[in-house]
């Protein structure tokens, strides 16, 4: 919670007014993901309210912005497909709402997956993302913010074009004063702080463009040619259709959706989090961020409204326009429904330009383009997972991304670490073998490779002082090497193992010797 003492008159400018372009911000993009996930606009509006308004209060990251996203719709248009599949028989007004319901009650046990994960404390896995994948993730969610405003510029009857050079020669004739919209928004946000920071940027280009239009009378699309905001009301308790979970069909659909959309969720969330504290210097909770989305998103569904998580997008709008505290997230969220319930006229004059605008502002800002210079000086390695992260995040799903740049890099990392060396010398009649490096499964060749059983003296001594047992494999890897001295008759000694190795051993056990300086790191095991 935030505390307005500890605020200064600048903070609660800066947050409030930052807050109010947030506001406007999220309609369109709320309307969007409606559309996306086959409801009403009201449900994906009802969402960025509610969700919006708890992450600012409990979140672990003061400033965030959360709501409907595309990221989580997307996961629930299988899900509408499967309902319409299963109930063929209903008519369009009830088919409607059946998918509401389902699409209520996996936000629902979304949200509760996502409190059990923050309450289990593993948020803090996110920290698993190598910094490759992260710019990864940023540039390809930059990319996918600045392709998500094209569907707003293209011509009418696009299926009566043969070519994309058509498409876009047809595209500037129908829309030129879009473009022009577009360039003087983008032109304000560039130039204007640079003169003054005393408003944000971006408001003042809402505002001024949009009267600019509507007293010019200029033709153009606005807010209200994608919705009819007039009879949106304050959210009200809405109890899902709870017979749905009595059929199993329906839970094997709901349950994995449910899953999904919570791991998307949290990525994504994480993920902002992760963005926003480079950004800013100060780090986020991530566990207090689970458990806000949670306790959010299953609010949000029993208020209809649908599962979401951070926005990337206006999140950075917030940080760039001053909003740094819990107050200017609360701004948005408490504007957002006073603006489309009680100012819907004023919200559906704002040009649909302005807004695209200042996404494609969002989209350049998040792009990390000093990754494009490092990464002709980056390990091949980190090059690949960079690359294929950003593709996978632009064509597939962000989570799909996220796990393929983790796992990507936990196998490089085994492969190059995939080797141990021994330097062998003789102390009288003994063999020592000094060994340096880590002990694991993908380095267990390596190791058998090191020893000749067969050729060395009757006394044999491995040290482990610069070597690590990481795993059960390097355990019993020890293990088999002591069974093959022991079958040659020969003895061996090994030296410096942690007490917790030595405790795993089961054949060579009985060979270790006790050293003063024997280290006390534990090895993984399978149990």
């Amino acid at each position: 919670m935030f505390n307005i003492q500890n605020y200064s008159k600048q903070n609660i400018k800066n947050d409030i007014l930052s807050g109010a372009l947030v506001a406007v911000a999220l309609v369109p993009e709320a309307i969007a993901f409606s559309f996306i996930a086959g409801v009403s606009p009201v449900v994906g509006l009802y969402a960025a309210f509610i969700i919006g308004l708890i992450t600012s209060l409990l979140g672990g990251k003061p400033g965030m912005i959360s709501g409907a996203t595309g990221s989580v719709a997307v996961v629930f248009v299988s899900l509408g497909l499967w309902v319409k599949q299963h109930y063929p028989d209903l008519d369009t007004q009830a088919l409607s709402m059946m998918v509401l319901h389902y699409i209520l009650i996996t936000s629902i046990i979304a949200g509760l997956i996502q409190i059990a994960i923050g309450l289990l404390k593993m948020g803090k896995f996110i920290r698993l993302v190598p910094q490759p994948a992260l710019f990864g993730f940023v540039n390809g969610l930059a990319i996918v913010i600045a392709l998500a405003q094209l569907p707003f510029l293209a011509p009418a009857n696009m299926d009566q074009y043969s070519s994309w050079m058509d498409i876009i020669k047809a595209s500037f004739a129908e829309n030129y004063m879009m473009y022009i919209i577009i360039a003087v928004t983008m032109a304000t946000m560039q130039f204007l702080p640079k003169v003054s920071k005393a408003v944000p940027a971006g408001l003042v280009a809402i505002v001024v463009i949009t009267l600019v239009v509507y007293f010019g009378h200029i033709d153009t699309k606005t807010v209200g040619d994608l919705a009819d905001l007039s009879h949106v009301s304050f959210p009200h308790f809405v109890m899902p259709d709870l017979s749905v979970l009595m059929s199993v069909e329906s839970l094997k659909v709901i349950l994995p959706t449910a899953l999904i959309v919570a791991l998307v969720g949290l990525i994504e969330s994480l993920l902002t989090l992760s963005v926003l504290d480079e950004m800013g210097g100060k780090r986020g909770s991530g566990n207090k961020e689970c458990v806000a989305l949670g306790v959010g998103n299953t609010t949000a569904g029993l208020f209809g409204g649908m599962a979401g998580c951070a926005m990337i997008g206006q999140s950075v709008i917030n940080f760039t326009s001053g909003g740094l505290g819990r107050l200017s997230s609360f701004t948005a969220a408490i504007l957002l429904i006073i603006l489309v319930v009680s100012f819907s006229d004023v919200i559906s004059a704002i040009p649909i330009a302005v807004l695209v605008g200042i996404m494609f502002m969002v989209s350049i800002g998040t792009f990390e383009f000093s990754s494009l210079k490092r990464i002709k000086h980056m390990p091949k390695a980190d090059a690949f997972v960079l690359v294929t992260v950003t593709i996978i995040t632009i064509f597939f799903d962000l989570a799909v991304a996220v796990i393929a740049g983790i796992i990507i890099s936990a196998l490089v990392f085994a492969w190059e670490h995939a080797k141990i060396f021994s330097h062998t010398s003789m102390e009288g009649n003994k063999k020592i073998y000094e060994l340096d490096g880590p002990l694991f499964f993908g380095s267990v060749t390596s190791f058998n490779e090191q020893f000749d059983v067969e050729n060395d003296p009757k006394e044999v001594v491995i040290d482990f002082k610069k070597a690590r047992v990481m795993d059960s494999s390097g355990a019993e890897a020890i293990d088999a090497l002591t069974e093959k001295y022991k079958k040659a008759g020969k003895k061996l000694t090994l030296r410096h193992l942690s007490e917790d190795c030595k405790k795993t051993l089961k054949s060579a056990g009985p060979f270790c010797t006790y050293e003063e300086d024997d280290p006390t790191y534990k090895v993984a095991t399978n149990v």
